[in-house]
């Protein structure tokens, strides 16, 4: 429906991909509207469609594409972004009728093609834009976003060549965005990057400021800061760094919530050498044993990779090894799938499909028994939780071991007068291998 003078312009979204990518997303949005264009929940009502793509492997690149279709059938005028859209040539091989294509976080060449194709109006409404922007989460919790790109070079991953080297944000800058979304009722930070744990050291911990006193930009000092504002302060994609040791007292005095999510991705020291990881297996399960001494409430959530490359049975027995004395809590895996770009694609002795397949049914088997051991021993203990959802069949929340849309649920019955973005003490009163249930105290 084309805009008239009566009418603000408006631009339709699609957002796909991992937590960074909504960040963009959301980045984009508030551009937009502050700048006055509508945004519509529809193709038909749109005069154009932005669709923020993922590219980190087949699954997602084939799922960005089927979106950018959808949307070229049903709206004819769109532009993409995203991960994908660092390569052009693919997404023009498949849709050359696109309106133009941009990168990974490429905020101000999005808003340029868009000004091309749809002139801003006059009167920009930027009085319509909250403090904290124009958020794609539920109001109670929120996507922080401390740096984007990544200085590792794993075999497997293609990230850098997508979004680039590691930028971190300024510590003040954070700090200002992370109140403001406080203030607009945010109760849960969700902490994310490339590299969590790597926050600052591309600007050598260079010192900012926020409520006028200086702060070294630095993961554990955001961490602290961020425990200052009195909300549920969760970290993503934690690198295991040695510094990283210095976070878990923080967990145990109540500060940030006691779990961290970080990538393992093997338990041999071969294969985690072939994907340019740390190759010290060993002495992660010593930290991991060290950090559950000193905080008992950590919740350990972590991904691997099956089938990568030379892998031998041996191999595959070690990881299984691995995860059975780590006792992780929450755990996802994939079987190694090639990446275009990516250098493990050259390594000789791939691994059959169908062995990959039975591996990761093995994996999944192994660890959906610890999930289950562990949930259950939860059981007649009282946890807090964050409601996220309130309905006539009860209350779907989460505990501080469990991250939005990822992780599981606690399932709390019907309590009058509780509402999303509520704290509450419950008791356990059943579990499975995802979830667990409960009653309010």
């Amino acid at each position: 429906m084309p805009n008239t003078p009566s009418t603000a312009p408006t631009v339709g979204f699609v957002s796909l991909g991992c937590p960074k990518a909504l960040v963009d997303s959301e980045r984009i949005l508030t551009q937009l509207r502050a700048e006055g264009y509508a945004i519509s929940p529809s193709y038909e009502a749109a005069d154009l469609v932005v669709v923020n793509t993922c590219g980190f492997i087949d699954a997602a690149v084939a799922e960005s594409l089927e979106a950018i279709g959808e949307a070229l059938d049903e709206n004819g005028r769109v532009i993409v972004t995203g991960c994908l859209g660092g390569d052009e040539a693919k997404v023009r091989a498949v849709h050359p009728s696109v309106l133009a294509v941009t990168g990974p976080h490429a905020y101000e060449a999005v808003m340029s093609e868009v000004h091309r194709y749809l002139p801003a109006p006059h009167d920009p409404y930027s009085s319509l834009v909250p403090p904290q922007g124009v958020k794609l989460t539920p109001r109670h919790y929120a996507y922080l976003k401390i740096s984007e790109g990544c200085n590792h070079r794993c075999s497997f991953c293609i990230i850098p060549s997508l979004r680039g080297d590691l930028v971190s944000r300024p510590i003040g800058e954070v700090m200002v965005e992370a109140e403001n979304l406080v203030n607009a009722g945010v109760r849960e930070l969700l902490v994310i990057s490339q590299d969590t744990s790597a926050y600052g050291v591309d600007v050598r911990y260079r010192t900012g400021f926020w409520r006028g006193r200086p702060l070294k930009s630095h993961v554990q000092t955001l961490a602290e800061a961020l425990g200052e504002l009195g909300v549920w302060v969760r970290l993503h994609y934690i690198y295991p760094y040695p510094h990283v040791d210095a976070l878990i007292p923080l967990m145990a005095d109540g500060r940030l919530l006691p779990y961290l999510d970080m990538p393992l991705q093997h338990g041999s020291p071969r294969i985690l050498k072939a994907m340019r990881r740390p190759a010290a297996s060993e002495r992660m399960l010593e930290r991991i044993h060290s950090w559950r001494e000193q905080c008992a409430e950590l919740t350990l959530r972590s991904t691997f990779i099956v089938g990568f490359p030379g892998e031998t049975d041996a191999e595959f027995e070690a990881l299984l090894d691995f995860i059975e004395e780590a006792q992780l809590d929450r755990v996802g895996a994939f079987a190694y799938s090639p990446v275009d770009g990516a250098a493990a694609n050259a390594l000789p002795d791939a691994v059959p499909e169908a062995l990959k397949q039975e591996r990761l049914e093995r994996f999944m088997a192994r660890q959906a028994q610890i999930s289950a051991a562990r949930l259950r021993a939860r059981i007649g203990r009282e946890i807090d939780v964050l409601v996220d959802e309130v309905d006539a069949e009860g209350i779907v929340a989460r505990s501080t071991a469990d991250a939005p849309e990822i992780d599981g649920c606690v399932y709390v019955e019907s309590q009058a007068g509780v509402a999303p973005g509520d704290r509450l003490r419950v008791e356990v009163t059943d579990a499975d291998e995802h979830d667990l249930w409960g009653r309010v105290r």
